[in-house]
Order: structure tokens, then C-alpha cells, then sequence
């Protein structure tokens, strides 16, 4: 199958940071379907082996083990392609349209035009209308088209449904890809195998065997140069809307009736509207916002929030946030999910931790400690079950102090050498493919975006603004008294 892959934003930080490193790596690993192009397009004017160097040179800022030898980039290199665009003018979509449409002598593309065209939209999210209003109008939206919307889709509900809109205008909901590389993460693409594959864990995914669940999207980097971008986002937007909230969906969704991507987005979409909906007592008393303040990471002073580059003195944005939730229905009835996001925190580990109850009798008194599943996302994918076990087996194995935590651990880096793929590298791959399992479909987003405005509005409310927190801890304090309600505690505490 041939393809072209059209990046529009081709010389910004997403393209060369992320989706070049994830191509090259799928150009490596023998995955991309031959006869294929790639086809960068900017502002700029540059020529494709002027392009082609561009790439190169940043390939020296990615890690180690994703950058090319000479010899693979001079392969890699022959795809890449350039073309200079201004995106509001129409005879430049026009020219792009030649330029898809032209024979070509690529190998494996017998002359003709590719099969299938992705079209990946990495730039500001508030161009999305005019580019999806103008490629329609070039008609370069026939079937064999997708488009690929890169996250924030938006700002609040309205500009979210604003973007839907103009995209549906041109395309249809299933050539429309709403990317979030969350659910591209090994870990993440095995939820569903854990949960509807195996007989072990389904028959105690319900409120009589779960006590509690918590998600983690904790991050140790600042927002470095970002201030400006951040600052008008904030880890609501970023964070929570999107990757948190698809996270919580798959842990919580009710089996689909078959792997088919729309039977799977229909049972996300039960469960988002499900959620317990926000008043602004609700979000006084189960939200926790903070902004970090100058602290210590890796034994080096930094900056806070409000003394980075481009942020407002008084900037109210939030770095932070740890909420609870309850997804409402006879599976989860009563069962809390806490959610957490931040920068400049402890440590960088995003992961899943499902906390089962308690032996409802126990026979080895003074032992509290419960059985839980930790879903590992970053920095490694894995699975860890900690469970109790006697130590050697003793004659004494009965008494408290003779049980001791044990974990089984499944490393996928390890387990899977040899079948790896990125969050990126896979979510491109499938939008090639027209595989839409892993991406999020028109109603998802617009239902998410409607549980988290409340929390929007009340915040626009609040004279008090967010919490501060030292940079290299675990956030506001008040995150901890949260779950403390619950007579819980967060994973770090446990």
C-alpha cells in the first residue's frame, strides 16, 4: 500500500521532536509500507535537501538509541519532501493537490498516486478550521484522505466544538484522527488485553474487589520556554481533558461487544458520561490546583513558575491539578478515581495503580497491606501485581510479621524486544493503516470538554488562584488531605 504523509507545521518542535523520530524508527524497523512519501510543509522557502539537512541536524537533539547511522538517514532521507505553503491561501492547497495527484517513479507506487493520504495537522490548534475549510474547498478530502488532529482541539467546549465544525465540513468522522500518543503506549494498547483477554483480572474489576483507583501524569521538567503556550493551557487543558481522561475511560469502560474501533469508542463514551458531574462545591472540595514555586530537582536549584520565560508576574495558571471522581454506574457505584497531573514534581512516572480491598477476614492479624496492580506507562511500560507472601514458607508463615509485600512484574521493554513500537510511531502506523482503534472520535472529545468546564467556570470564580508548591515534591499538601478523606493515600505514600 502506498502513501503520502502530508506534516503541515513541517518545521516545528512536534514534527521534528516527535513524529521524524517515530518515522525514522518505523523506517528502521521495516514498517512502513513501501512506495511511500513524506511531504513537510511551512512558511519558509527551502528546497528538499535543504529540508532533508534540517532534519538531520535535529536528529542530534533526540535520544540516542532514535538517531540514525549516515547510512540509514541517507535512506531515510529519500522520503522526505518539502513544500512551501501559506495556509491561507487558497492556490497554495491547489498546488498541493498537484502535487499529490502527480505521477511518480518512488518504488512502489507503480506511477500513480499513493493509495492512502494522511494528512497530519501539527500546528496551532486554532488554524485546524481554516486548513480543514481550505482542504476541502482543493478538494483534497476524497476517501482515500485522513486527516490527523494533533491535541489541544481546542480551548473550552465551544472552541472544541468550533474545530469539530469546520473538520466535518470537509471530512468524515471516520477520516477524522484525534491523536493522543497516551494511547498509543504499549501499556496502554494491553488494557484491554489484560482486562478481556485473561479470566484472572475481569471477574474483580467492580466496586466488591476495587478500592480505589489513581492515575499519575507527573512530570519533573518545567515549562522550560513554553511559558507563553502554557500559560494560555494549563494541565487541565493539557493534561487531564485529554490523556487523563482516556486513561480512566479504558480502566473503566464495560466489555465491548468486539475489538471493532467504534464498539470500543461507544463503551469510553458510557463511561465519560457517567462521570460524576462538577458543582462548584464539588470542585471546591475534590479539586486541588497548584503552581510551583522555585525549588530543588536533581540536587539544582530552578526557577518557579512565575520567574520562567514568557510567564506573566501574576499568571493564575494552574501547574497542578488532583481531583476525584466517581464514575456512576452499578460497576463502580462508590469507588473513587483520583486523578494527577503536574510539573516540576518528584519524579517523571506516569502509571495506572488499581488498589483492591482488604481480606474481608482477615486470618493474619495486624497485616493492612492490600493487593494492587500498577499499570506502569512512563518511564518504562509495564505491569506490576503486588500481592503478600510468607516468607521461606516458615513453620511461623501464620504470624503477622512473616508476610511480606512481593510483586510480579512484567517489563515490556524486555518481554517484547523485538515487537517494540512508540506511542507515536504506532498511532501513525494505524492512521496509515485506517486502523481507528487508539484514537478519540468527535463525541469523546466534546464530552470530556463538557465534565471539565464546571471546573473552568469555578476556577474564573476564585479569588484565591492556585496553591503553591515547591518544585521536586508531590504538589500541594491539600492533594494529600483529598484522598485522606477517603481514608487513602497516593502511591508514593503508601
Amino acid at each position: 500500500m502506498s502513501f503520502d504523509l502530508v506534516l503541515f507545521g513541517g518545521t516545528g518542535d512536534l514534527t521534528w521532536r516527535k513524529l521524524m523520530p517515530a518515522l525514522f524508527q518505523a523506517h528502521r524497523h521495516g514498517k512502513l509500507p513501501e512506495g511511500g512519501r513524506i511531504l513537510a510543509v511551512a512558511r519558509d522557502e527551502r528546497s528538499d535537501d535543504a529540508y532533508r539537512d534540517f532534519i538531520r541536524e535535529r536528529f542530534c537533539d533526540v535520544e540516542a538509541d532514535k538517531r540514525p547511522s549516515d547510512e540509514e538517514f541517507a535512506r531515510f532521507a529519500q522520503l522526505l519532501h518539502y513544500r512551501r505553503m501559506d495556509l491561507s491561501q487558497p492556490e497554495h492547497y491547489r498546488g498541493l493537490k498537484r502535487w499529490l495527484d502527480e505521477p511518480t517513479a518512488e518504488e512502489g507506487r507503480g506511477g500513480g498516486r499513493a493509495d492512502t493520504v494522511v494528512l497530519f495537522l501539527a500546528t496551532s490548534p486554532h488554524l485546524f478550521p481554516v486548513i480543514c475549510e481550505q482542504l476541502g474547498s482543493a478538494a483534497i478530502n476524497g476517501p482515500h484522505v485522513r486527516v490527523v488532529l494533533e491535541k489541544p482541539l481546542g480551548h473550552d467546549l465551544a472552541s472544541a466544538q468550533e474545530i469539530n465544525r469546520a473538520v466535518s465540513s470537509a471530512f468524515t468522522e471516520e477520516q477524522a484522527l484525534r491523536i493522543d500518543h497516551y494511547l498509543g503506549k504499549p501499556a496502554v494498547q494491553n488494557l484491554m488485553a489484560l482486562r478481556f483477554g485473561n479470566a484472572l483480572f475481569e471477574p474483580l474489576w467492580r466496586r466488591e474487589s476495587i478500592a480505589n483507583i489513581q492515575i499519575t501524569l507527573a512530570e519533573r521538567i518545567g515549562v522550560g520556554t513554553r511559558g507563553d503556550f502554557y500559560d494560555r493551557t494549563g494541565a487541565l487543558r493539557d493534561m487531564i481533558q485529554n490523556h487523563a481522561l482516556q486513561l480512566l475511560t479504558m480502566i473503566a469502560m464495560e466489555p465491548p461487544p468486539s475489538s471493532d474501533a467504534d464498539a470500543i469508542r461507544d463503551e469510553k463514551l458510557k463511561v465519560l458520561r457517567s462521570l460524576r458531574p462538577f458543582t462548584p462545591e464539588l470542585v471546591a472540595r475534590d479539586v486541588v490546583r497548584g503552581q510551583y514555586k522555585a525549588g530543588t530537582v536533581d540536587g539544582k536549584p530552578v526557577n518557579g513558575y512565575l520567574d520562567e520565560v514568557k510567564v506573566p508576574a501574576d499568571s493564575r495558571c494552574e501547574t497542578f491539578v488532583a481531583l476525584r471522581t466517581e464514575v456512576q454506574n452499578w460497576r463502580w457505584a462508590g469507588v473513587p478515581f483520583y486523578l494527577r497531573t503536574g510539573k516540576r514534581l518528584a519524579q517523571r512516572d506516569a502509571q495506572i495503580v488499581v488498589n483492591f480491598r482488604e481480606v474481608p477476614h482477615p486470618i493474619f492479624p495486624g497485616t493492612r497491606q492490600a493487593n494492587k496492580l500498577v499499570i506502569k506507562l512512563q518511564p518504562e511500560d509495564g505491569l506490576e501485581l503486588h500481592l503478600l507472601a510468607a516468607k521461606g514458607g516458615s513453620a511461623n508463615s501464620t504470624r503477622p510479621e512473616a508476610l511480606s509485600p512481593v510483586s510480579l512484574d512484567l517489563d515490556f521493554d524486555k518481554a517484547f524486544a523485538s515487537d517494540r513500537v512508540g506511542g507515536y510511531e504506532r498511532l501513525l502506523l494505524d492512521a496509515i493503516a485506517g486502523r481507528l482503534n487508539l484514537f478519540v472520535r468527535s463525541d469523546e472529545q466534546v464530552q470530556a470538554w463538557r465534565w471539565v468546564e464546571p471546573i473552568l467556570h469555578a476556577w474564573s470564580h476564585d479569588t484565591v488562584g492556585p496553591r503553591p508548591y515547591t518544585a521536586g515534591g508531590w504538589g500541594p499538601a491539600a492533594a494529600s488531605a483529598m484522598v485522606a478523606r477517603d481514608g487513602c493515600t497516593w502511591a508514593e505514600e503508601q
